[in-house]
């Protein structure tokens, strides 16, 4: 099924039976219309049939005279003018009779099966898969015209089914395959073998069907579609000032014209047929139609005349759909139930269940919310129910609308298999009533009480009127049809205590407590009356209510357990039903009060970790609030409005910082500006969580004493670049610790030098000197930052501000505690015996893609510990790194610090679980693998930069929406870096290639615009001459990493550059294995 990617009508009408359906089924296209089903331009329209029976017929009558009158209205016509079907495509459906089932129709009868691509979560109806099946496959292609189609089937039909168009003209009907015994209580087509039609057999005997057989031994069944060409179209509108066919139509009715009935198949079509008279068309009795000779007879036999008058010479075509399916929602209980449970994927549509066991194969749980202990056995259904166990549901049985209180009195029942119980709202004048009704899935409801297949609750009559001493006089009232849908068994109201429940009523007929006198004595109703009395409005807002209520508990699981389910099409469906307050109060309270699911290993900042994606999403919630007004979703957010909440959650109080938020969001509500920059602060908030949880990894930094070195002695460490082969944003928190990471990647030399370094040393002045060296430790542009009082280093939490990571190592290095009563110099002179100089450079250029900032806090962190006499490991210095960045505000992941800090081929990972820890485990490939790997590896400077914090916002709001997209491709990341492991260990290039080409293909799903234009035709031009190729890091710019098919090919790749125009300036470097990672290096 596709959104509104199919036909696109002009106008779609549905027809409706009761005027209180007019309304709420209207909002029912309408929101369909916001779903995306129907597309924005069509005009939906609800038509209520006039009061007295007009037939399909004369309801398709109607309905077309109304899309003409809203069409010519639109086009500012003041008189209703055929001219407006010129380039019309019209939609005609109807909602027939009452559905025994579903007390809102049969078009809107629940099926168990959910869209698992739809963007706004909803259920599907039998009318949503015709649509589907209309717009998507029946009639693409068709010109102008009128399609006319029940809604009281589900059609199937096969995938490669195309109708071609080419000449037609007049009317088409489609028919699907059915047997011949089907046929005996349905309608088939008679057609010639050029597939004009002859006659509409309808009810037919078994050797007038006969002749309808096809090729395939199957009859072409009277399936519901049916197309009027424009000219047509044109013809059936003229009905309406045309009597006695005008009394089909409103304005007839407003005129006092008689009402007529007609039939859309028996009559308007049936005219068209080739093997008709117009005498047999005209005074012949038909089954289903009115009668020739009753006291309508003059009426109907004047109305069949007009119809041949205006219709009859109109070519009439059969199209036949061999391997199609038709399926009619018969009054059959069995049937419908077997419908429910058979050849469906899930047992869960839209539910809720607490003990999803106890829902067995086979049985269906449709739009419910089922607590505690409910079984639900092979066979059996739950639909629009919220129960509480613990409760047995039988095979067979079908429990629908029912309300949490009934749960008590179904548990006392001794309910067998087979049994139908339903709720119903209904409403009597002012009094609005839930009235509840039983019966057998077995039984018959049209059949005669006296016929030898009568039964009810499955059990012969005479076995009812024994049990209960109940009488047929009681039930039917004289010259009534005696079947069960007319027998008045259902309690609604009692003379003396006033509404009657379920106990009372259907509990008694059951075999439960209650008496016969207190049946007699109550008023009571038919299931047929039932149904007449429904409020069609009533029983949606219910399914409404429940699909509500299961959707926030399912976000409510889906976030304790941290599964990985898209949670957006579910916002926007509470935001389209005006739920978002509900919604926002269930995201709060999972927020403030998060607790650690089983799935998922645990510990210290878990319940972080779900908090923060509980404001993200609150974050999604508001900007669909927004409908894609109020400005980008990317801003700044530190409104002072905020603050006083931000601060809550950076001191620990998750609980009251989410209550500030929610107090302060109330202000924001408004507007879809304010709204979108109300998310914007939600998803600042969900950082400072996330910052939170990421620091949890400090538990993994060890740093022990050692000899303090000499004043003025100078601690210098050098540090290679990384190239990330494979896995890049797998290790980028939260994904990293809510789904796990895998980087492989390489420690390098760039043109043969260690391109990243620091140095510190201990000075007798009581001061920070730091200095930050641009393009290499013995350039002459440096930046120079002196910090004398510790109020020089409070914004090292800023990254932009001058020195911040230099400032931000003194930190987090444990050289200065910000927090202390003692002033800068006091510290450093009680603690270390003076103050500090630390230096830092980069040969590379920022945004280079090659790990760079990251790589050099490790190296500032190693200086500042070697300077101060205290000893490390690299495991230490690796989540030193992931907190710095934390504390520095910056995020990102470990893979850039691993790359750098540890030598050689490698592969980090990480568990889905918090704390964060990163471990690495050093690969050994073949000598001659890693010889050839320098000979083949080689780095293109693009002239390009970009950020990756740029992209990492936008990547992170995408992993906490789970767009499945997204979670697809994080999988994908850690598979393609375990491969790409095992290609190293097994001293594989071309197996190499191939990962570094999938792994640029990932980066781009994860970071959609990380490929800017000019790397891509270098990319192309560089094809021929690589096994695989990537940009570095987070991509859109830096460093381009080559594969070579051959050795040595630095000449060969600048060639190919200096001939491809549009590169601007650009570099070829050559790459050289780093073995040893981290370097201090000796006095000199």
């Amino acid at each position: 099924m596709s959104d509104s990617g199919g036909f696109s009508w002009t106008v779609v009408v549905l027809t409706c039976q009761h005027k209180d359906t007019v309304y709420c089924f209207q909002r029912e296209l309408e929101l369909r219309q916001q779903r995306g089903s129907l597309s924005q331009g069509t005009l939906v329209l609800t038509v209520q049939d006039r009061q007295e029976p007009v037939g399909s017929g004369g309801a398709t009558l109607n309905a077309l005279l109304v899309a003409a009158e809203h069409l010519s209205s639109k086009a500012s016509h003041t008189v209703v003018t055929a001219d407006v079907l010129d380039d019309a495509h019209i939609l005609i459906l109807h909602t027939g009779r009452d559905f025994p089932w579903s007390s809102c129709s049969r078009a809107f009868c629940w099926l168990p099966q959910e869209k698992h691509d739809q963007r706004v979560q909803a259920p599907l109806c039998c009318l949503d898969l015709l649509l589907d099946c209309l717009s998507n496959q029946i009639c693409p292609g068709s010109p102008p015209g009128v399609w006319v189609c029940s809604t009281d089937m589900l059609l199937t039909i096969p995938p490669d089914f195309a109708l071609s168009w080419e000449g037609f003209s007049g009317v088409r009907v489609l028919a699907l395959p059915g047997e011949v015994s089907y046929a005996a209580n349905h309608g088939v087509y008679l057609s010639d073998q050029e597939g004009q039609v002859r006659d509409i057999i309808y009810k037919g005997t078994k050797e007038q069907i006969q002749q309808a057989v096809m090729p395939d031994g199957k009859v072409p069944l009277v399936s519901g579609p049916v197309f009027f060409s424009r000219s047509v179209s044109e013809k059936l509108l003229q009905t309406h000032v045309t009597p006695p066919l005008d009394g089909c139509t409103y304005l007839g009715l407003d005129s006092g014209a008689p009402p007529l009935k007609m039939s859309l198949f028996l009559d308007v079509v049936k005219c068209l047929c080739s093997d008709l008279s117009q005498d047999q068309f005209v005074s012949e009795e038909r089954d289903g139609c009115s009668s020739v000779s009753g006291p309508q007879g003059a009426a109907v036999r004047s109305g069949r005349t007009e119809l041949w008058r205006i219709l009859r010479g109109t070519p009439l075509r059969l199209v036949y759909v061999p391997g199609g399916r038709y399926d009619y929602l018969t009054l059959s209980g069995k049937q419908h139930v077997d419908r429910l449970t058979c050849d469906w994927t899930d047992g869960n549509t839209l539910s809720h269940i607490q003990i999803k066991s106890g829902v067995s194969e086979g049985g269906q749980v449709i739009n419910s919310v089922l607590e505690g202990d409910v079984a639900v056995s092979t066979g059996a259904v739950v639909q629009h129910c919220h129960l509480q166990g613990p409760l047995e549901v039988h095979s067979g049985c079908l429990l629908s609308g029912l309300e949490l209180p009934t749960s008590a009195c179904i548990r006392q029942l001794a309910l067998v298999n087979d049994i139908i119980i339903q709720g119903h709202r209904i409403e009597l004048g002012e009094l609005k009533l839930n009235v509840y009704t039983v019966m057998g899935a077995h039984d018959h409801l049209e059949v005669s009480s006296d016929d030898g297949s009568a039964s009810f609750l499955n059990q012969r009559w005479s076995h009812f009127y024994s049990r209960t001493g109940i009488q047929p006089d009681e039930l039917w009232v004289s010259g009534e049809q005696r079947s069960l849908l007319e027998a008045r068994l259902f309690p609604v109201l009692h003379p003396r205590g006033g509404a009657i429940g379920l106990e009372g009523g259907v509990g008694w007929l059951l075999g439960g407590v209650g008496s016969l006198q207190r049946w007699r004595e109550a008023w009571r109703l038919s299931l047929k009356e039932v149904l007449s009395l429904t409020q069609q409005e009533a029983e949606l807002h219910w399914r409404e209510e429940l699909l509500f209520l299961a959707g926030r508990r399912r976000v409510t699981d889906a976030l304790t357990s941290r599964t990985d389910v898209c949670l957006l099409p579910c916002f926007r469906a509470a935001v389209l039903g005006g739920q978002q307050g509900a919604l926002l109060e269930t995201l709060d309270s999972i927020a403030a009060g998060s607790r650690a699911g089983p799935k998922c290993e645990t510990g210290p900042g878990a319940e972080l970790g779900v908090a923060a994606r509980c404001l993200s999403c609150i974050a999604d919630v508001l900007v669909c609030m927004a409908g894609g007004r109020g400005g980008l979703r990317s801003g700044p957010a530190a409104n002072e409005a905020w603050r006083s909440a931000y601060v809550l959650l950076e001191e620990g109080d998750l609980r009251g910082g989410v209550r500030a938020l929610a107090m302060q969001r109330g202000h924001w509500l408004s507007r879809p500006d304010l709204l979108v920059r109300a998310a914007r602060h939600y998803e600042g908030a969900g950082q400072v969580l996330l910052r939170q949880a990421v620091m949890s990894s400090q538990r993994f930094i060890f740093i022990g004493r050692g000899e303090v070195p000499p004043l003025e002695e100078w601690q210098e460490v050098e540090c290679p670049a990384r190239l990330d082969l494979a896995g890049g944003w797998s290790d980028t928190p939260p994904i990293a610790f809510e789904h796990g990471g895998s980087v492989t990647n390489l420690a390098v030399k760039v043109d043969g030098k260690r391109p990243i370094g620091a140095m510190a040393r201990r000075i007798r002045e009581p001061r920070l000197l730091l200095v930050s060296h641009t393009g290499g430790r013995d350039s002459g542009v440096s930046t120079e930052t002196v910090c004398e009082s510790l109020d020089d280093l409070k914004d090292y939490c800023q990254p932009h501000a001058p020195g911040a990571l230099l400032k931000a190592v003194c930190v987090c290095s444990g050289l200065v505690s910000l927090s202390s009563q003692h002033s800068l110099g006091e510290q450093l002179m009680q603690q270390w015996g003076g103050g500090l100089e630390l230096h830092s450079w980069s040969v590379l250029p920022t945004g280079s893609g090659l790990g760079t900032s990251s790589i050099l806090a490790g190296a500032l962190l190693a200086a500042v510990y070697r300077c101060t006499g205290r000893t490390y490991n690299t495991d230490s210095l690796i989540h030193a790194v992931l907190y710095l960045e934390q504390i520095l505000t910056t995020g990102g992941g470990w893979q850039d610090q691993v790359g750098g800090l540890v030598g050689g081929v490698k592969v980090g990972r990480s568990k889905a679980s918090l704390p964060l820890r990163v471990k690495v485990e050093c690969l050994s490939p073949p000598e001659d693998f890693l010889l050839s790997l320098e000979q083949h590896l080689l780095l293109v400077y693009t002239g390009k930069t970009r950020l990756a914090r740029n992209l990492l916002q936008d990547v992170v709001r995408s992993w906490y929406s789970r767009l499945p997209s997204m979670v697809q491709n994080a999988q994908q990341l850690v598979a393609n870096s375990e491969d790409c492991a095992a290609a190293c260990s097994d001293g594989s290039l071309s197996g190499l290639g191939l990962c570094l080409d999938r792994s640029w293909q990932q980066k781009k799903l994860m970071a959609p615009g990380c490929e800017p234009a000019s790397v891509r035709a270098m990319m192309e031009a560089l094809r021929p001459l690589v096994l695989g190729q990537s940009l570095a890091g987070a991509g859109g710019g830096g460093f381009l990493y080559l594969l070579t098919r051959e050795p040595r090919q630095q000449q060969a790749v600048l060639q190919v550059l200096n001939n491809t125009p549009g590169l601007g300036d650009f570099s070829v470097h050559s790459v050289e294995l780093d073995i040893d990672g981290i370097t201090v290096l000796p006095q000199s």
